[in-house]
């Protein structure tokens, strides 16, 4: 038989006849198994804060968990594509709220020089943040991405959970996990400082105070154009008053400056702060425990702590960054410091994205007229039940606690709960769950928002009859199980397929970079 290939198969003689695939057919093959498991999506991160706004385009690549019968995915792979220029957040004069048409034509320029279009884009997270927050604000920047519209997730970030982010985007949460350490992120934006305590991967505590490398911005002749209140406060315990319009010498800045850098030292310290530095605190501050082992520096301060900037861009970044620089050689903060390299780009790079399909046997629907649901934000409480005996108290106050860190208020909008189940489904086990739920959530439960619960033991079912049956919830309840989930994740529920009774889920996974760690 000859050794040249048929058209389709390759013969030759054995005892019986058979066949190869030819290398394209092969190919084909590869190609059909790989996508089974493997996604590759192009994302966007963009952050719009009071100071600073930028983004960043990224290839991800998501891979199915262990074989084709999970339908979970997890990233195994990111790629920045593209990032854009530092842009100093544009004010309109008039008002001085955010100028969305320099905004947009940021924006539009951004996808522009990167060479994507909008369609090119699977899926992307707009992160607000600061003055961004503000409602005329926020309302208009949403407008921006109305076109995105179910791709997009747009995280409004209070003072908790932009630390959060600041603490997940810089590395600290990577680093406090390779290391097994207790790490402290140090994130030092325009208007606020935010820390972050992580302990062996965990983000332990949050906590902001009004220290800002941009509470003072100035004009090309240094004349003072913007003060923000917290600046006034701080001028005034150097002795030094402000007037717009004028200048300040580098002396008066340096003074000014010094204020802010000792309060930083004294809420990175953990001490008990008094006087000043305790007025200028947003939230609660650090606990005395534990104690870090180092820190990281992120936000546009901190370019210039770790020497890669070194321009003058019209505030007091430079000058705070110097202040505390001094603090730091003095040892007045004596932890090793560690720079992961992300820096003012600590935030998020995008939003993963696949779909699940989930069993209509295992989910409790009360009201199918509820669905879709659409960019559901995800939180973990922080409790286990594994335990023989639940407690509904403690299952309240990590619910709490979950809304508290993502400064949620309770009843104003959707939340899914993701909770992990171990254990037998005993009655009473699953009664303690459903009066912890609605102990803390008492204005979801009584209607102003569907209870959204995400579980992965096979419990759905009945905890949403529980709930509904002998806990009397009159909100709409949408209890799925078989699902794991994690905080900085979004969930859309889309409507019940019929006759097979299944509910398709896509979830929207923020993510953050993954930079290396230089030691210092």
């Amino acid at each position: 038989m000859s050794n040249e290939p048929d058209d389709e198969l390759i013969m030759h003689d054995l005892d019986f006849d058979h066949g190869h695939m030819t290398p394209e057919q092969q190919q084909a093959i590869a190609d059909v198994i790989w996508a089974a498991d493997n996604v590759e999506l192009k994302t966007v991160g963009v952050d719009i804060g009071s100071s600073t706004s930028h983004l960043m385009f990224s290839r991800v690549h998501l891979q199915r968990l262990t074989t084709a019968l999970s339908s979970r995915f997890v990233v195994v792979g990111r790629e920045v594509l593209w990032r854009s220029p530092i842009l100093l957040t544009p004010y309109k004069l008039d008002d001085n709220t955010i100028d969305v048409a320099k905004l947009s034509a940021f924006i539009d320029g951004a996808y522009k020089e990167a060479g994507l279009t909008r369609d090119d884009v699977d899926s992307g997270a707009v992160i607000l943040t600061g003055e961004a927050l503000k409602r005329n604000n926020a309302e208009a920047i949403t407008h921006l991405f109305a076109g995105e519209t179910g791709k997009f997730v747009t995280a409004s970030a209070g003072h908790h959970l932009e630390c959060a982010m600041a603490a997940n985007g810089s590395g600290a949460v990577a680093l406090s996990r390779r290391e097994k350490a207790c790490i402290l992120n140090i994130d030092i934006g325009g208007g606020t400082t935010k820390l972050g305590l992580v302990e062996k991967g965990q983000l332990l505590q949050t906590t902001a105070f009004e220290v800002g490398g941009r509470l003072i911005a100035f004009d090309g002749e240094g004349r003072m154009v913007r003060i923000e209140g917290p600046a006034i406060k701080h001028a005034a315990q150097a002795g030094i008053t402000l007037n717009k319009g004028e200048k300040l010498s580098d002396d008066e800045k340096t003074k000014i400056c010094d204020v802010m850098a000792d309060v930083l030292v004294a809420h990175v310290m953990q001490t008990d702060a008094t006087g000043h530095a305790k007025d200028m605190l947003v939230t609660e501050p650090l606990p005395k425990e534990p104690v870090p082992a180092g820190i990281t520096f992120s936000g546009g301060v901190s370019e210039f702590i770790y020497g890669r900037e070194t321009s003058d861009y019209g505030d007091l970044g430079k000058f705070l960054a110097d202040a505390i620089v001094r603090r730091l050689k003095a040892k007045k903060i004596p932890y090793k410091i560690y720079d992961p390299g992300a820096g003012i780009r600590a935030t998020v790079i995008g939003a993963s994205q696949f779909s699940v399909q989930v069993s209509g046997n295992t989910i409790s629907i009360t009201n199918h007229e509820a669905l879709p649901v659409r960019n559901v934000p995800v939180l973990s409480p922080k409790i286990s039940l594994t335990t023989e005996e639940i407690s509904a108290k403690d299952v309240t106050a990590a619910i709490l606690q979950a809304f508290k860190r993502f400064d949620f208020m309770e009843g104003e909008i959707a939340i899914a709960l993701s909770l992990r189940w171990e254990g037998d489904p005993l009655h009473a086990r699953i009664k303690a769950v459903a009066d912890g739920i609605v102990a803390a959530l008492p204005k979801t439960a009584a209607g102003a928002q569907p209870l959204v619960l995400m579980l992965d033991g096979d419990v759905g079912k009945t905890l949403g009859v529980v709930l509904k049956r002998e806990c009397d919830v009159k909100a709409d309840i949408i209890s799925v199980d078989g699902v794991s989930l994690k905080e900085f994740d979004y969930v859309d529920i889309g409507e019940m397929i019929r006759p097979t009774n299944v509910v398709p889920l896509v979830i929207k996974s923020l993510l953050f970079s993954s930079p290396g760690v230089l030691k210092k």
